[in-house]
């Protein structure tokens, strides 16, 4: 936050914030951002275009590589298991393209990074 306010121009902040839509335990949401980041649902970065002036590259992937599978994360958000009654034949196929496209993201952010 601090860079972004640092940044003289406009700043975008966008977060993961769950809220009780997602079925979790409210008084747990710090826990469910960290496993969102753990599980590669949700990746850190952020651009800045000062670091050009620099010669440095403005996008900078605070994420690792994710360690936890995604399908777990999935699994524990309400919203996302209800596809299972909505969609019980196509769940799986939803689950398995979502984990190959989590994967392939990272995969494209790292390489901006570099």
């Amino acid at each position: 936050i601090s860079e972004a306010e640092a940044y003289p121009g406009p700043s975008i902040i966008i977060a993961y914030a769950p809220c009780i839509n997602h079925g979790i335990d409210m008084s747990q949401s710090q826990l469910e951002e960290k496993k969102a980041v753990e599980t590669g649902y949700w990746l850190l970065y952020r651009y800045n275009p000062a670091l050009k002036t620099e010669g440095k590259n403005p996008f900078i992937l605070d994420s690792k590589e994710p360690k936890k599978d995604v399908l777990d994360f999935l699994e524990g958000e309400k919203r996302y298991t209800s596809l299972k009654q909505t969609f019980p034949e196509k769940v799986k196929e939803y689950r398995e393209k979502f984990a190959v496209y989590a994967k392939e993201r990272y995969e494209e952010y790292r390489k901006l990074a570099e």
